[in-house]
């Protein structure tokens, strides 16, 4: 019986370990990652959200206004406009327009921290703490529950991936590559608690 009890508290701590413990202490320049911040001035993206048992397609335009701020429009190729976002320069947020289905403040909350990750948009981005593994540097930011985090390779010349993270695991990890003056040509987002993606592929015009 007593076996049986440590068996079962062994399982448990094991699967409350977190998958940030072998990170150790780094040194390095956090004003690296600003290469790999998307210069957004006017991309256009062909987008593919699949949200449980729902899939949406259409045409996702980001599109940085003459005052900074970032607007954001997903619509399909009819001109069906899904939701429109706007990402203001001090770090304020305005949804202009959201589908009756997905109007919902988890949802409008869930994207907009979607797409400030890949945007870096953190105003303590440059407190960014810096850590590693034997292959990897890891740039991280805190948040209220948690924390956002940047993976660079050892040399910090590639983003590997991006990641919001609990104390203990990634809850939504996310990639921007090939990128194109100084604009990503693919771009995935993955949500680990649920069925949920989001993939954008750059459409050149």
């Amino acid at each position: 019986m007593r076996y049986l009890i440590l068996s079962s508290c062994f399982i448990m701590l094991m699967g409350c370990s977190s998958v940030y413990k072998s990170l150790r202490p780094a040194t390095g320049d956090v004003s690296n990652l600003e290469k790999f911040r998307p210069n957004f001035s006017s991309a256009l993206y062909k987008a593919e959200v699949d949200v449980m048992s729902h899939h949406l397609s259409g045409l996702l335009l980001i599109k940085t206004l003459p005052d900074s701020s970032v607007r954001m429009v997903f619509a399909n190729e009819m001109g069906f406009k899904f939701f429109d976002f706007e990402f203001k320069p001090d770090s304020g947020f305005k949804a202009w327009y959201v589908v009756k289905q997905m109007d919902k403040k988890p949802v409008i909350k869930t994207l907009k921290k979607d797409f400030e990750l890949i945007m870096l948009r953190h105003q303590d981005i440059k407190n960014a703490r810096l850590e590693s593994d034997d292959h990897d540097i890891y740039y991280i930011v805190k948040r209220p529950k948690g924390f956002f985090c940047y993976i660079t390779d050892k040399e910090g010349t590639q983003l590997e991936r991006m990641e919001i993270a609990s104390p203990r695991k990634p809850i939504v990890e996310a990639i921007m590559k090939n990128y194109k003056n100084g604009v990503p040509d693919t771009i995935g987002i993955t949500h680990k608690n649920f069925s949920f993606t989001i993939g954008l592929k750059r459409i050149e015009r």
